[in-house]
């Protein structure tokens, strides 16, 4: 059995999408940053789609090239194929959205590290673990590159896999025209239309637009054009017609493209053409790869090409196969599927990126966000409030002992009293969550660094996961409750916008008597008013009804949430190792987030001089491990009870 579905060889770019939508590219005032260039989008695309997929390609070896690789591998790519150049800088291009027509772009292409691919890159094995190769036109343009796609597709072809081509064209990467000529489609070209024949016999499978048979075929006649390329390859032809959707040709062209094999296509916004066609390709590839028919093939291909064009970037418009299913099962609710909300969260919440790159399943968070409490400790001690900037990088110490760079770790840390140690966190592998809410305020009001208009959250790091806290009872008065779920909704757009992960955190019993159907009923309001959070912190339930009932809050409005944390609420060891065994029973509660528990004693005592910052390093750390085996043991034993068939 081959290891990869399919490998993908060619460009590799960072493109930097001006955020502003409607002006020239010369006035954009911010740009997003994704990973593109054809055959990389088409790799993240496919594996969107649950394919195995690989990339051929060359990076830079600086921060441009290991966001790509970083990228590819959270998408789930294998790199394998992914080299490394010493020498060149990574790809770049530029993109905007001028209007429905006009979509400017600059590609940085001189000298770059994806141009410099060659034959000794091509890994005979890594080819051999795939059903098939996908190459794409750009990189026939030079004889090194070309060299090394012809060593590929042999390659393949000799070990009985399949091999496509999307024609890709770009007349200003052929050389035919100048750099502010990036959106230009078509060129005639006699040279470019006989290198492209040249090797057309190599392919089972030739996808373009119509402009791009006609720098195949030689002729601006459409169906003349692919009647040339029958001529030269047996492949399977696929013709790209835009908002008239594809046809497919297995055999001798007919009279009209309409008479080709075709599936549905879909009545939407035409928003970003860019990269539509690398969405088209990689629904495409999925249904080819995977033996559905044409017709099934091109309707996964149309659709992932309405989703594209739907939405701002490349990459990150492409959908999921659940969000797929779902959009094919229940159609255009509406035509900018972008403003769709079920949609939206689903691509949302299907699509993410595992947080900082880890495996989150389980979840052991160091939580040492306080902020008044470490204050009071502080003045009780009779030193400065900037002591605590200190103490918290000694607790990042302990966490980091801890993981010891193991998945499944994490902290909580504010940065009004912590910068520094989220600063030293960046990178580390650890999860980390990032608190906005004014400690103990209620109604719920945020840290003044997040702006009345919440635009603070614009300068954090996509890592950092927005954590808030809100003491929120069902029973709460109407303004108090309209007043705190007006900041949770614009808190919850705000986390979107900038594309941060949400942790809400609700502690009901601080405010009224709690029952087995408070915290379930919070959950259940959260998600009738809109507010979707990736992680839900709630404080521990001793009653497996409870426990059992916000569960199915969540599962049956979000089946995609990452889970539940639970918090410690300063409990000694033995509680929390009770309401531990409790909260393990339920797969969806993944972890939890304490700190007191952990740092109170610590803190007190090197605050006051007790103890050096060796002994509370050693203190933390050994409180943090015995909390972390406390969990896995609870956790093992709810899974060793449930293979038993023993009730919990």
């Amino acid at each position: 059995m081959k290891e990869l579905d399919v490998i993908t060889i060619g460009r590799s770019s960072v493109d930097l999408y001006g955020a502003q939508v409607g002006g020239r590219l010369e006035d954009m005032a911010s740009f997003n940053k994704y990973i593109g260039g054809s055959p990389t989008n088409m790799a993240t695309g496919t594996a969107r789609l649950g394919l195995r997929s690989g990339l051929i390609t060359r990076v830079g070896d600086e921060h441009m090239g290991r966001f790509i690789r970083e990228e590819l591998e959270r998408h789930g790519v294998d790199t394998t194929g992914v080299v490394t150049d010493t020498k060149r800088l990574t790809a770049l291009v530029l993109l905007g959205i001028r209007d429905q027509e006009q979509f400017p772009l600059i590609f940085y292409r001189e000298n770059c590290a994806d141009m410099a691919l060659c034959e000794d890159d091509i890994d005979p094995s890594f080819i051999a673990s795939a059903k098939a190769v996908v190459a794409t036109g750009t990189h026939l343009s030079h004889p090194q590159t070309e060299a090394a796609v012809l060593k590929a597709l042999k390659l393949a072809r000799d070990g009985g896999g399949r091999t496509a081509l999307d024609i890709d064209y770009r007349p200003n990467l052929w050389g035919l025209s100048g750099h502010g000529d990036g959106e230009n489609r078509f060129i005639a070209s006699e040279d470019v239309t006989a290198k492209l024949q040249s090797t057309l016999h190599l392919f089972d499978l030739i996808v373009g637009t119509e402009e791009e048979f006609h720098i195949a075929g030689g002729t601006t006649d459409t169906v003349q054009a692919l009647r040339n390329v029958r001529k030269v390859s047996g492949a399977t032809l696929v013709c790209k017609r835009g908002p008239m959707g594809a046809s497919a040709f297995v055999g001798d062209i007919p009279e009209s493209l309409d008479e080709g094999i075709s599936g549905p296509g879909f009545p939407i916004e035409v928003f970003n053409v860019l990269g539509a066609g690398d969405g088209f390709m990689s629904g495409l590839l999925k249904g080819w790869i995977t033996g559905e028919d044409w017709v099934t093939s091109l309707t996964y291909a149309n659709a992932c090409g309405a989703f594209a064009v739907s939405r701002h970037g490349c990459t990150p418009a492409y959908p999921s196969w659940e969000e797929l299913q779902f959009f094919l099962k229940r159609g255009v609710r509406d035509k900018a599927l972008r403003k769709d909300p079920d949609l939206e969260q689903i691509h949302w919440s299907t699509n993410r990126h595992r947080s900082n790159g880890g495996d989150w399943s389980t979840m052991r968070v160091f939580a040492f966000d306080h902020r008044i409490q470490m204050e009071q400790m502080a003045d009780k001690a009779g030193v400065t409030h900037e002591h605590i900037g200190f103490f918290k990088n000694l607790c990042l110490d302990a966490a980091l002992k801890v993981a010891d760079g193991q998945a499944g770790y994490g902290i909580l840390c504010d940065s009004r009293l912590g910068r520094e140690a989220l600063y030293r966190a960046a990178g580390s592998g650890l999860w980390i969550g990032h608190p906005v809410e004014w400690p103990a305020s209620r109604p719920l009001t945020l840290e003044p660094e997040i702006g009345p208009d919440f635009g603070g959250l614009a300068e954090w790091p996509t890592e950092h996961v927005v954590k808030v806290l809100c003491f929120y009872h069902p029973d709460d008065e109407p303004d108090m409750k309209a007043e705190q779920e007006d900041v949770l909704k614009r808190l919850f757009a705000a986390c979107r916008r900038n594309r941060l992960e949400m942790l809400l955190e609700v502690i009901p019993s601080k405010v009224a008597a709690v029952d087995d159907d408070t915290t379930a009923a919070i959950i259940q309001r959260m998600y009738d008013i809109g507010i979707y959070p990736d992680w839900w912190k709630l404080e521990p339930m001793t009653s497996k009804a409870a426990w059992s009932r916000a569960c199915d809050a969540i599962t049956r409005n979000d089946p995609n949430t990452r889970g539940i944390v639970v918090l410690g609420l300063d409990a000694p060891e033995d509680q929390l190792a009770a309401s531990f065994a409790e909260a393990a029973q339920f797969d969806l509660v993944k972890g939890f987030a304490i700190g007191r528990t952990i740092f109170s004693d610590a803190a007190r005592k090197w605050l006051a001089g007790e103890i050096t910052n060796e002994e509370a390093v050693i203190d933390m750390t050994n409180r943090f491990d015995r909390l972390c085996r406390i969990w896995d043991d609870a956790r093992a034993t709810a899974q060793g009870s449930r293979i038993q068939g023993i009730p919990a």
